[in-house]
């Protein structure tokens, strides 16, 4: 791939998936990025852009560093936090935006959730419209989730969104918010992505994120955990972060995809919480914990946020990601595949206490 193309705007570049996304633009192509970072200056972001690409390629970080252009930005703020003039320079060159950039939390206030994600998702689409005009935008892809499916049950498919469905929290209504408002953009070259719950790298099980699956996990390898409230059958739809990442970089640079939605979710080859458990148990040698109606537990307990996740009456149909992405060799596989690898890592990590570079354990 040629450098002659424009630089491609990347946002979340410092959170787990998109840190993913930056490796794989780097490694697989010539192509100049500028992270939109948060931070006071651009020397500040800078700075967490280098423990980034520290973090992804060890001693071969400087290999990259030329090639990434960090600017501290504020996707909430007007103007992305930026000066008039640095907006329209930027908006001139860039002429794709991955937009990874979100918060994951399930416990923010709504008012809050929206602050971030919805008003974030509105600043950026007015700097891609923008670059539409000054420059001309290949692409603009959104990185959303597929639980904006919410309390959907049954079969949710790539086209779907508006169900009659409600939320669990104030992440999966931000989110589906978020695409509402996309969907308005007729005149933009938009792509969405639904990852389902991500996890760690099914190589080598790295992962610089615990939470949703990870948290009773760590929690039944204490002994802590004797009752999961959930429905034994219902499908956990897990993927890992290698196979999302993958996804979505073949998916944006691959020709076609505009105004189209694709589900990165396992679907057919979810796991259920059952066969969860007892994978779990037989990994730590504990007797598999009691699964139990949901809502037999009490909802105040560390974690409790996680555990709708585990009585999902969703399936997410992936066919057309599937016709897209495994011509080109690319294939979901079942979290018992290499849970095993996810829970060794965790374990080698102390569940994120000591920290492990991606480097590092990729070399593994």
């Amino acid at each position: 791939m040629g450098t002659d193309e424009g630089p491609l705007l990347l946002t979340g570049a410092t959170g787990f998936l998109g840190m993913e996304l930056l490796a794989r633009y780097l490694e697989r192509s010539r192509r100049r990025v500028v992270a939109l970072v948060r931070a006071p200056d651009d020397d500040g972001a800078q700075a967490r852009l280098d423990g980034v690409l520290a973090n992804l390629f060890g001693e071969r970080a400087g290999d990259y560093r030329e090639r990434v252009e960090a600017v501290a930005s504020d996707l909430t703020q007007p103007g992305l936090g930026l000066s008039e003039r640095r907006f329209g320079a930027l908006a001139e060159q860039v002429t794709k935006i991955v937009h990874a950039a979100a918060s994951v939390s399930f416990s923010l206030p709504l008012t809050q959730a929206r602050a971030i994600n919805l008003r974030g998702t509105a600043r950026l689409l007015e700097f891609a419209r923008a670059a539409r005009q000054r420059g001309g935008l290949e692409r603009f892809a959104h990185i959303s989730t597929a639980y904006v499916a919410g309390t959907h049950r049954g079969s949710f498919s790539e086209e779907d969104l508006c169900v009659g469905q409600d939320f669990r929290n104030s992440y999966e209504q931000s989110k589906f918010e978020s695409e509402q408002l996309l969907r308005a953009q007729l005149d933009l070259p938009l792509t969405v992505l639904r990852p389902s719950i991500v996890v760690g790298d099914r190589r080598s099980g790295w992962t610089a994120a615990f939470n949703v699956l990870y948290w009773p996990l760590r929690a039944f390898a204490r002994g802590l955990l004797k009752v999961v409230p959930a429905n034994p059958s219902a499908p956990v739809d897990v993927v890992s972060v290698d196979y999302v990442a993958d996804a979505i970089h073949e998916l944006c640079t691959a020709p076609g995809g505009i105004g189209e939605t694709y589900h990165l979710t396992a679907g057919t080859k979810a796991s259920t919480i059952q066969e969860i458990a007892d994978a779990a148990s037989r990994y730590f040698g504990r007797p598999s914990p009691q699964v139990t109606a949901p809502g037999a537990v009490g909802g105040h307990e560390p974690g409790s946020e996680y555990f709708p996740y585990f009585s999902v009456g969703t399936v997410f149909d992936d066919a057309a990601t599937r016709a897209r992405l495994e011509p080109a060799g690319l294939r979901v596989s079942p979290l018992n595949d290499y849970l095993e690898r996810l829970l060794d890592f965790a374990t080698r990590s102390s569940w994120g206490k000591r920290p492990i570079k991606r480097a590092e354990a990729l070399a593994a």
